[in-house]
């Protein structure tokens, strides 16, 4: 239970604190947060929700889902402009509640980044070879070609990764600008095929499914149910999908610039501008076609063609091979600087904690992490697994909404560069939106959420509790070989 003290987490007591070069600027961030949150989902997510759970009322779903999600982002921001540091959701675990916790919490964040890469990197792939044959072009073996697209994406993105910062960063900047540029098209063009009598009234009346109930909160109320109320709250459980990422932002906070300020404002204003987008697009999704006749397998791209707007189906395509794209880019990102975090802390190898001389960068983590990632992406079904994505952010979101309440009365007097309004009470609201959206997943799921955690107790029990650096007499610590000195 031993803690980190709030001094140490962005000091140079590990010898290898704030050794990242400082690249992000404001806009930078709330780039970073277009990157992640913004993906192929945005062109199919409020159209299949729609269909299936929610019916028109899939706008209110959006609004819930973004404000569960903003709360917990609020959360995030002050922990955040209190320590910034890479480490994210783990470090704020270790200063707050302890080592073990931390541990617990950075096991959590490896399962959602990690299989979040290796899950978008497969759906990327799939995306791409049908923008390939919508373009008229014959692919003889889509799977063996899926296959080759996912080694090619994941080891071009690791290495770009690798490279630096300041390299991924102007690639970010060049797609985000053009997957922007094909919303913002789905949007406009969209506009003008609405037809509000598509919309009708947001509450359709409750259908009892005759599938089994799946979820934890089916088995609690014993049926499966669609659309009317609980269709809509359903469904803002599955959009969360589309807004977990800012908690990224956060992992870049020891290579921004005046973090403690810029953190905050980058996270809050790239999920409110994501909300206000999906938004828009859901609109224009139940707006152009009604809800029962929406094709489930591609939504928007059908509903352009019910509305003889053809050409728009391949900036559709290509919008959403952009999208994943950066998707991917900045997990391994995220993925990369809480390993390397957990690594200088000695829970893990040490060795993976060295930052590259020539390229400032944590190179070994990177090279690991995108190898996990294929390996995954290439012999793991992911696809259906992408649930444990969505759990493992939700369980640090609790540690978070909990740890602001818990740092405001064991550590008043820490700086903070920015507070949550009405605290206690927004973070306890984020605690029972989080739960909420918790109960909404599939019973196995969870099983499987258990299994994964138990085995990282073990992992941590039998080597990170030894080689903590806590666990060790306080002398000055060498650094990691490569140290950047800015």
């Amino acid at each position: 239970m031993r803690r980190l003290p709030p001094s140490e987490a962005t000091g140079l007591r590990t010898g290898a604190r704030h050794s990242l070069a400082e690249v992000y600027r404001p806009a930078d961030l709330v780039v970073l947060g277009f990157g992640v949150m913004i993906g192929a989902g945005i062109f199919s997510i409020a159209g299949q929700q729609a269909a299936t759970t929610a019916g028109p009322g899939v706008i209110l779903s959006f609004m819930i889902a973004g404000i569960a999600c903003l709360l917990a982002c609020l959360c995030y921001a002050e922990l955040a402009s209190t320590m910034p540091t890479s480490g994210s959701a783990y470090t704020f675990t270790y200063v707050i509640f302890g080592e073990v916790w931390a541990w617990i919490i950075g096991w959590a964040l490896i399962l959602e980044l990690q299989f979040a890469a290796a899950v978008v990197a497969r759906a990327w792939a799939a995306i791409a070879v049908g923008a390939i044959a919508a373009f008229g072009v014959r692919v003889p073996n889509a799977e063996l070609v899926g296959d080759v697209l996912v080694l090619v994406i994941l080891l071009l993105l690791t290495g770009i990764v690798a490279l630096g910062a300041r390299i991924g960063l102007r690639a970010l900047w060049i797609m985000v600008s053009a997957k922007l540029l094909a919303v913002g098209a789905v949007i406009v063009v969209g506009l003008t095929q609405v037809d509000v009598a598509n919309i009708g009234e947001f509450h359709v009346p409750p259908t009892t499914l005759p599938t089994p109930p799946a979820t934890v909160l089916e088995i609690a109320v014993g049926q499966s149910q669609a659309f009317g109320w609980f269709g809509i709250f359903a469904a803002a459980s599955a959009i969360a999908f589309a807004y977990i990422g800012f908690d990224v932002l956060a992992t870049a906070a020891e290579e921004t610039v005046n973090a403690s300020r810029a953190v905050p404002k980058g996270m809050i204003r790239s999920l409110v501008l994501t909300t206000v987008i999906y938004l828009a697009v859901a609109l224009v999704m139940v707006g152009m076609v009604s809800y029962t006749r929406i094709s489930v397998e591609a939504p928007l791209s059908s509903a352009f063609r019910a509305a003889g707007v053809d050409w728009m189906v391949h900036v559709i395509d290509v919008g959403a091979v952009l999208g994943l794209t950066t998707v991917i880019l900045v997990l391994i990102v995220g993925q990369t600087r809480v390993l390397f975090s957990m690594a200088r802390d000695g829970l893990i190898p040490r060795g993976l904690a060295s930052v590259s001389r020539r390229y400032h960068t944590p190179t070994r983590v990177t090279l690991l992490i995108g190898f996990v990632a294929i390996m995954l992406a290439e012999f793991v079904p992911v696809l259906t697994m992408q649930e444990l994505v969505v759990i493992g952010a939700l369980f640090a979101f609790l540690f978070v909404s909990a740890g602001v309440i818990v740092m405001r009365r064991r550590m008043p007097g820490l700086e903070r560069g920015f507070k949550v309004p009405l605290s206690p009470l927004l973070p306890a609201l984020s605690l029972v939106a989080t739960l909420w959206l918790m109960v909404n997943l599939r019973v196995l799921t969870w099983a499987w959420f258990v299994l994964w955690m138990a085995f990282g107790l073990l992992v941590y029990l039998a080597y990170g509790r030894r080689h903590s650096l806590l666990a060790r007499p306080r002398d000055p610590v060498e650094p990691p070989r490569g140290r950047h000195r800015r």
